[in-house]
């Protein structure tokens, strides 16, 4: 008689017994892949904390957990972490830093970043997260500069606890200059660090070319500046869902610094510098 149990449950291999053997595949760059269950097909273009990155035929990009659940020709696979990747040494962190051994993150430090909305929050943690947690520094979003004041008075900064604040469009006559310089003047200046970039939003602190655009689109006064970007580049605008997945489009784009204005990047490493000190 048969015995599917084998006779020493204890010998080594006796879990795997009558299971089907999937092969291990390295998720090279430009390997094609098909995820199980999902009918998603896409190119490998990265790996990134333990999720291999793909990219549909449309320029679409998904994260997946790396292992189990893929097809490739049709037959599962395993995906593993390229060997050349993992003998790679110093490895680098999406910012362009050398990256630390693998460690628990940092304690939070009292000291915080401070970005205007969620987007912002969502890029510096894509191309800074690394960093940022080596560092044991939060990010938190202010859905508005005009909400500074309020934070600083329910929380104020100290020496101990420094807050530096990415704004949009700080440039000379812009409203958020003026909140940004009447907010330094006031009690909290000296352990408060105000710095941004030039442009509307933080959408254009990407690269057109990371896009695959000549440049971003203008938008007339009198129109929100996401949907008319979204409209002008053929991209659906019809409701908030249609604008939060083309951010999602735009920041699935980014990899490295280098799909960065350096406008954004010398001010957020600005304010790493002044919240760690």
């Amino acid at each position: 008689m048969d015995d599917r149990y084998g006779t020493d449950v204890l010998a080594k291999g006796w879990r795997d017994a009558g299971r089907k053997q999937v092969a291990t595949v390295e998720a090279v760059r430009e390997l094609v892949v098909e995820v199980a269950g999902d009918e998603y097909v896409g190119a490998v273009v990265g790996i990134t904390a333990g999720n291999v990155e793909l990219e549909d035929r449309h320029g679409r990009t998904r994260l997946f957990p790396l292992g189990r659940g893929f097809l490739v020709d049709g037959a599962p696979v395993e995906l593993v972490v390229p060997a050349r990747a993992q003998s790679r040494t110093p490895a680098r962190t999406a910012s362009g830093s050398f990256a630390a051994p693998t460690s628990r993150a940092r304690v939070a430090r009292a000291s915080r970043i401070l970005v205007e909305g969620k987007h912002d929050a969502e890029l510096v943690e894509k191309v800074w997260g690394d960093d940022l947690r080596a560092e044991g520094v939060v990010v938190e979003y202010l859905q508005g500069l005009d909400l500074l004041e309020d934070l600083l008075r329910e929380e104020p900064p100290t020496a101990e606890r420094r807050y530096g604040v990415l704004v949009d469009h700080l440039v000379a006559g812009s409203k958020e200059t003026r909140i940004a310089q009447e907010i330094l003047r006031g009690p909290h200046g000296p352990h408060l660090k105000i710095v941004g970039h030039p442009h509307i939003d933080v959408w254009q602190c990407v690269r057109p070319e990371t896009l695959g655009i000549a440049g971003w689109p203008q938008v007339p006064r009198g129109i929100d500046w996401k949907t008319g970007v979204s409209r002008a580049l053929g991209w659906p605008a019809s409701d908030h869902v249609d604008i939060a997945r083309n951010w999602q489009r735009i920041l699935g784009s980014v990899r490295t610094y280098r799909d960065l204005d350096p406008a954004l990047l010398g001010r957020v490493e600005e304010l790493i510098d002044f919240v760690t000190a």
